[in-house]
């Protein structure tokens, strides 16, 4: 008999409209959202029955692809870093953002036009990253696991979104966007198993974008990154399409390799999920 259970300090679980749910801890601990072989002494709360998206558990138990992992998180989070902390494993395929082709699109800086001026190349920049990230999830791999960082489905839930609220990116060029990502969703399998939520406060991943100096970040405020941190957390509790893994990284490196030990099994899909029901 399997389990899911949550490590720490959880809150009590949001119902969203895909049917998961997402866990919080009060505290900004360790939150996991994932399953344990065995059964545990303790209480019980039986959910309703989880939907996923394109057959998700399906395929993966058919074998007819990898076992598939976002790495999600704020600028400066640490997502290249867990991805270069698993891809010296050999059955891992880890697929880093694509940031390269974004600064040369035929010779042009698409990221730093959009940082420069968001409300002018926002649409564009956001039209070329959903293709980049179609490109790389859904490109074949004869490994068992493929970590990916960031998703389509973030660039449309989060990043997309919070451009749209913001009034940078326009009603029509919104629901284009918006179209284009729902053909995609129904005729494609971008379908995800688990999301690793790389939890942090703006004001910590501010201090280290700035020390890490990327050129085109320079320009990047303050308000933006507080922005992005609210839009993950709303779309992380009200409509995650996977199982959210929450991990405190708001701790020197030292620490948050830890928690990359603790939960490699979850990340790397050898323990199985069941998600009926939840410990709390």
């Amino acid at each position: 008999m399997h389990s899911v259970f949550l490590l720490w300090v959880v809150a009590v679980p949001n119902r969203t409209q895909s049917g998961y749910r997402s866990f919080f801890s009060s505290s900004n601990k360790l939150a996991v959202f994932a399953t344990r072989p065995d059964p545990v002494d303790s209480q019980y709360i039986k959910s309703n029955k989880f939907t996923f998206k394109n057959n998700t558990l399906l395929k993966m138990s058919n074998g007819k692809r990898p076992f598939r992992v976002s790495i999600e998180g704020n600028i400066s989070s640490g997502k290249s870093t867990l991805l270069k902390y698993f891809e010296k494993l050999s059955d891992v395929d880890a697929c880093a953002e694509p940031v390269d082709e974004w600064r040369n699109v035929n010779g042009n800086n698409l990221l730093e036009l959009t940082y420069l001026d968001p409300k002018r190349w926002n649409f564009t920049f956001q039209h070329y990253v959903q293709l980049t990230r179609l490109q790389m999830q859904t490109k074949l791999t004869d490994k068992k696991v493929q970590l990916f960082e960031r998703s389509l489905q973030n660039n449309r839930y989060c990043f997309v979104e919070m451009a749209h609220s913001k009034g940078i990116m326009s009603k029509y060029e919104y629901l284009a966007q918006c179209e284009w990502y729902d053909w995609i969703e129904n005729n494609m399998d971008i379908g995800l198993d688990l999301i690793v939520y790389l939890r942090s406060c703006p004001k910590t991943v501010h201090e280290r974008m700035c020390k890490r100096n990327r050129p085109e970040e320079n320009c990047v405020p303050f308000e933006y990154l507080e922005s992005l941190h609210n839009s993950y957390e709303h779309w992380l509790t009200t409509n995650p399409p996977a199982p959210v893994l929450v991990l405190d990284v708001n701790q020197d490196i030292g620490q948050v390799q830890s928690l990359y030990t603790q939960n490699a099994p979850y990340i790397l899909g050898k323990m199985p999920f069941i998600p009926e029901t939840v410990l709390v």
